[in-house]
């Protein structure tokens, strides 16, 4: 894998709302992983945007990688390594 530094962190986001479960184990499983991936996490609340709200509904969490979507509900350890996978080649 491919050295952190100041210009290789992957930025991801997680689309999720408070109160949600499926979300916050999301976020800690996210957590974990951050020692060994170099990646930046942002959290965008769903319920704060009318679109997003339409866009999501019920699905939440979903991790997204730039537009690409990597999973949603609960993560998908195998997609979120490709991920980093792509950008090592």
């Amino acid at each position: 894998m491919a050295a952190p530094g100041p210009d290789f962190p992957v930025l991801l986001t997680v689309y999720g709302r408070e109160h949600c479960h499926l979300c916050q184990d999301m976020l800690a499983a996210l957590q974990e992983l951050k020692p060994d991936y170099p990646f930046k996490l942002e959290v965008v609340d769903v319920d704060s945007d009318s679109d997003l709200q339409s866009r999501y509904g019920q699905r939440v969490p979903v991790l997204m990688a730039g537009n690409r979507e990597i999973c949603h509900y609960h993560l998908d350890l195998s997609a979120f390594a490709r991920i980093f996978e792509r950008i090592e080649k």
